[in-house]
C-alpha cells in the first residue's frame, strides 16, 4: 500500500492505517470528546483505559472487514463502575459498504460472547449518509435480533469548517485534513493551499510541541504534495517558525532522514575511504569505510533523536556507538513512529 498521489482516486487512499491509528491512540479521549460526547461522559478516566489490539485481532481475524482506516478495541470504566469493553471501529471510505452495518454486528456479538460484558461499538464513516446511527438485525417467528450503534459521517463536517478552524480538539486538524485529501487529489495547487492553512492553524491552537508535531505528522502524511510543491511549502513553514520562534515540525526531521541520511553515509564514506587510503592497505580501506558509514549514520540518528524527543539521556549514546548499520537502520524507521524514546530501542 502506497500514500496517496496527486490524481489517484480517492478509493485509492492507502497506507492511512498508521496515521489514523497513531493519532486515535494518542488522542483517545480527545477522539470520543469530539465524535461521540455521551461515550466520554460515561467513561470514568480517572481509572485510566487500555487497547486491547491483540484481544480484538484474535476475535475478528477470520471476519470479512472490508477496507477501513483503524480499529481500536479499548477497555474503560464507566462512571457508574461497569468495566466496558468500548470498540472504536474507524471505516473511511469513498462509497458506503452494503455489509457494514452487519460485520459490526459480528465484531460486537464476538467480543460479547468472548469477554461477557457489555461492548459498545462505534462508527466513523468518510463520507455523508444522513444515517446519525447504524443498524442490523432480523426477526423471525417471533424472535428478534439487533445492533443499533452510534455513526458519525466525515463528510458531514463540511458545513462546520469555521468551527472546525476555532477548535482546540485535535480531531478537528484530523478531519479537516482528510476531508481535504479527498477534495483536492486531482488538484495539486488547491491541496498545497489547504495543506499550507492547516499547517499554519497548528501553531495558533495553543498546543504544545508533541502535539504539533503529531497532528502535522497526519496532515503530512495524508496532503502529500509534488516536490516542487513540498520545498515551497517548507519555505513558507520555515517562515513562520521564524516568526514563532519554534522550530518543530516533523516532516522537516523526515526529510532529514531522506536526504540527510545519505549525506551522512556519503560522509562516512569518504571519511572511510580516507582512512584505507592512509594505511595503504585494502583492509583498512574496507574497515574505514564501514566504521565512516557506521559513524555518520550513529551521528544523523542522535541529531534526529535529539529534535525528536528533546535532550537524550546518558545511555543513549553508547548505544547508538555500539550498534551495527543494520541497527541504525531499523531505530531510524522507528522514530517518527515512538511516543517515547525508548520505544525505539525496544
Amino acid at each position: 500500500m502506497g500514500r496517496v498521489k496527486i490524481g489517484s482516486s480517492p478509493e485509492a487512499m492507502t497506507d492511512y492505517d498508521s496515521p489514523w491509528k497513531t493519532v486515535l491512540e494518542r488522542y483517545f479521549p480527545q477522539f470520543l470528546a469530539f465524535f461521540f460526547p455521551e461515550a466520554h461522559a460515561g467513561i470514568d478516566w480517572s481509572r485510566g483505559y487500555a487497547f486491547l489490539d491483540k484481544e480484538l485481532q484474535k476475535v475478528v481475524r477470520d471476519a470479512k472487514l472490508g477496507r477501513r482506516l483503524a480499529d481500536k478495541l479499548a477497555r474503560v470504566y464507566g462512571t457508574d463502575g461497569v468495566e466496558n469493553q468500548v470498540l472504536v471501529h474507524i471505516e473511511v471510505q469513498g462509497q458506503p459498504e452494503t455489509d457494514f452495518a452487519k460485520r459490526m454486528y459480528v465484531y460486537n456479538y464476538r467480543l460479547f460472547d468472548r469477554y461477557d460484558r457489555p461492548v459498545v461499538s462505534l462508527a466513523v464513516l468518510g463520507e455523508a449518509t444522513g444515517e446519525t446511527s447504524g443498524r442490523f438485525g432480523y426477526r423471525r417467528w417471533g424472535c428478534t435480533v439487533s445492533l443499533e450503534f452510534p455513526m458519525i459521517c466525515l463528510g458531514d463536517y463540511r458545513e462546520c469548517w469555521e468551527e472546525l478552524d476555532q477548535s482546540s480538539n485535535p480531531f478537528a486538524v484530523v478531519v479537516q485534513a482528510h476531508l481535504k485529501a479527498r477534495e483536492t487529489h486531482l488538484n495539486a495547487a488547491a491541496r498545497y493551499q489547504a495543506k499550507l492553512h492547516l499547517v499554519k492553524s497548528l501553531y495558533r491552537r495553543g498546543w504544545q510541541r508533541q502535539d504539533i508535531l503529531e497532528l502535522f505528522r497526519f496532515i503530512d502524511w495524508v496532503l502529500e504534495l509534488p516536490a516542487v510543491l513540498e520545498n515551497r511549502l517548507w519555505n513558507e513553514v520555515q517562515a513562520t517558525e521564524e516568526v514563532q520562534k519554534v522550530r518543530y515540525l516533523s516532516t522537516i526531521e523526515r526529510m532529514a532522514i531522506d536526504r540527510g541520511f545519505q549525506k551522512g553515509l556519503d560522509a562516512g564514506k569518504a571519511e572511510g575511504k580516507a582512512e584505507g587510503k592512509a594505511e595503504g592497505k585494502a583492509e583498512g580501506k574496507a574497515e574505514g569505510k564501514a566504521e565512516g558509514k557506521a559513524e555518520g549514520k550513529a551521528e544523523l540518528l542522535a541529531r534526529l533523536l535529539q529534535r525528536r524527543f528533546g535532550p537524550l539521556p546518558d545511555w543513549v549514546e553508547p548505544r547508538l556507538r555500539g550498534a551495527t548499520p543494520e541497527q541504525l537502520n531499523l531505530w531510524a524507521d522507528r522514530v517518527f513512529d515512538a511516543t517515547l524514546l525508548e520505544a525505539v530501542f525496544d
